[in-house]
């Protein structure tokens, strides 16, 4: 069992430190909500540490994007971050730029919706509502199925996370829209604090 030995506060610094643009930290919140909500659902126990995880996986990104996931390791330890924390958070990249494989439940999750979580965000902002609220499935899927919609949402990603949770792809775009549409108002709130 994972025990997180950093508090909230210190990791939203941590992340602040090394992330400025809005467009990354909302990133950083989503994944911190969403792997919150499957934590309540998969490890009760280790909420917080699934949600550090999300909130810090993208933590070398902004000032590093060509050795993203190279260079965190380094600034985590700086801040005293676990070595099995560095290695879950290493994992969201498997075979893209890190060749740490998820092998826990959470790991393989934070593979799956980094990409899906991104996915769902950019058919939100398309909807007149701006919102996953009154998003379904279907829809989700014909932007899914629609190489040129959100181009940069990798679908070979998202469905080889779904392999990977042993999971049918409806299961896991299903699965993530019902966890983004619990944790939309929270992130909403969470980013007017911020910025």
């Amino acid at each position: 069992m994972h025990q997180t030995t950093i508090t909230r506060n210190k990791a939203l610094e941590i992340l602040q430190q090394y992330t400025t643009e809005e467009f990354l930290i909302r990133h950083a919140i989503t994944l911190e909500a969403i792997m919150r909500y499957f934590a309540g659902e998969y490890a009760p126990e280790e909420v917080d540490y699934w949600a550090m995880v999300g909130l810090l996986h993208d933590i070398d990104f902004e000032q590093y994007p060509e050795e993203h996931c190279q260079k965190a390791p380094e600034l985590l330890r700086q801040h005293n971050i676990g070595e099995d924390m560095i290695r879950s958070i290493l994992s969201h990249a498997y075979g893209i730029c890190s060749d740490v494989e998820p092998v826990e439940m959470m790991e393989k999750i934070l593979f799956a919706m980094d990409e899906l979580s991104g996915l769902i965000g950019a058919c939100a902002l398309v909807r007149p509502s701006k919102s996953c609220q009154d998003m379904n499935y279907s829809s989700l899927r014909k932007k899914f199925k629609d190489k040129r919609f959100a181009a940069g949402c990798s679908r070979e990603t998202i469905e080889r996370g779904a392999v990977m949770l042993d999971w049918t792809l409806q299961e896991l775009l299903e699965k993530g829209l019902t966890a983004m549409q619990a944790v939309e108002e929270e992130i909403e709130a969470e980013m007017q604090a911020l910025m």
